[in-house]
């Protein structure tokens, strides 16, 4: 493939996932907007953002092997159709119930804008170019969520929440028409012989690399993205005191502190990987850091602003380098089935933090606490959840994966 190919399929998988991460991040622009019209509570509020991740993870599994048999190219474009059709029902809800269901489909629909294409770079993309593929398709994901801010909140007077989400299933049919045009065709489908099961999940989720990693996945990688496309928003407005408008302006820079960031590993990561630094020792070293920042933050309280959230999502990027380092540690015809069930152990984190804040604030506000000390001590919990699967990851058994993501790796 030459370079002008592999950019042109770069550049439609990054379309499409630009809108997903959009959709991902915007409820915590719009959450002020959904509390005064619907009268929601924070509990509300995590179960509004988690529905979409708990779609988006109930897919992982069916997702990896239709990838695998069928390719990411049909997959994908036949995903998207399911998230038009949320997105519209998004639009037009007029209740909390509606919604939640309309977000889930959402998360269905764009269950496949990642793991469709490191599935496809898995097979076309050298080692190396994967990871640096891998960083800038999150760079763009960042893109997404950087429009999910200040963007949305000056388009909100304008078309009003529900216009923006007909907006947003109108985009969707076009970045699935650019895959389509742009993308490769895909394989004639595999099939498992006749009778035989497949186990190759089995044989995931007993991998040496896989077992160490998925700790930190569920607690950490999910809980930053928890963070950075929900709670951050609410921190600011209930604990820091900013307006919504403050609010909305400190997550434009948290995201694109968090673009600029994915830009740099993809720009790194070949260099380092040239003097034998892998994936597994940047994380071991990289982690710690992320720790410091987020129970600086809690600690901090009122006084952890913008800038404080933005050090830590940044910080905690060095787990972005688990899924290119989980989907090279098998086969091709495996990488599928291998990232999406890595992919579901992110986002049932994601879905399990965003509403555990929720339930731990509202819980803590009704046995008297005041909302701003409920907040620091729910992400205490976080914290601590953090905390112990690092030490889970630092104790696990060494087994030769340390080198996964190295030169010359298949």
């Amino acid at each position: 493939m030459s370079r002008a190919r592999a950019a042109q399929v770069f550049l439609a998988f990054a379309f499409t996932y630009f809108f997903s991460a959009l959709l991902r991040a915007v409820t915590a622009t719009l959450a002020p907007a959904f509390s005064v019209e619907l009268g929601l509570h924070a509990g509300d509020l995590g179960l509004l953002a988690g529905a979409y991740f708990f779609g988006f993870a109930a897919m992982q599994l069916p997702l990896g092997r239709a990838l695998d048999r069928l390719g990411p190219r049909r997959v994908i474009a036949a995903m998207l159709v399911l998230a038009m059709i949320g997105c519209a029902a998004f639009a037009v809800a007029r209740s909390l119930q509606a919604l939640v269901a309309a977000r889930v489909l959402i998360g269905i629909g764009v269950a496949a804008c990642l793991m469709a294409p490191l599935t496809c770079f898995r097979r076309l993309f050298s080692a190396t170019t994967q990871l640096r593929a891998n960083s800038w398709m999150l760079m763009t994901g960042s893109c997404g969520m950087v429009a999910s801010t200040l963007p949305v909140q000056w388009l909100l007077p304008v078309v009003g929440w529900r216009g923006l989400f007909w907006a947003l299933a109108g985009l969707l049919g076009v970045a699935m028409l650019v895959i389509l045009w742009w993308v490769p065709r895909d394989p004639p489908a595999l099939k498992a012989p006749h009778g035989a099961p497949d186990g190759a999940y089995a044989r995931i989720v007993r991998n040496p690399l896989f077992l160490r990693l998925a700790p930190l996945g569920f607690t950490l990688y999910g809980g930053m993205i928890a963070v950075q496309s929900l709670w951050a928003g609410p921190w600011l407005t209930r604990v820091a005191g900013w307006s919504p408008g403050a609010a909305a302006q400190g997550l434009f820079f948290i995201n694109l502190g968090m673009l600029f960031t994915f830009m740099t590993w993809g720009m790194l990561m070949p260099r380092l990987m040239r003097r034998g630094v892998g994936a597994i020792p940047l994380m071991t070293w990289g982690v710690p850091l992320s720790l410091l920042l987020l129970g600086a933050n809690v600690l901090l309280g009122p006084h952890a602003t913008a800038l404080n959230w933005a050090l830590w999502c940044i910080s905690s990027t060095v787990m972005s380098l688990s899924l290119p380092a989980v989907g090279q540690a098998f086969a091709a015809e495996l990488a599928g089935r291998a990232l999406s069930a890595f992919n579901l152990i992110i986002f049932g984190g994601v879905f399990c933090v965003q509403w555990g804040i929720g339930l731990a604030v509202d819980a803590l506000v009704a046995r008297g606490l005041g909302e701003p000390t409920a907040f620091r001590v729910a992400f205490g919990l976080f914290w601590l959840s953090c905390v112990l699967a690092y030490l889970a990851f630092v104790m696990a058994p060494r087994v030769r994966v340390d080198n996964v993501c190295s030169p010359g790796r298949p």
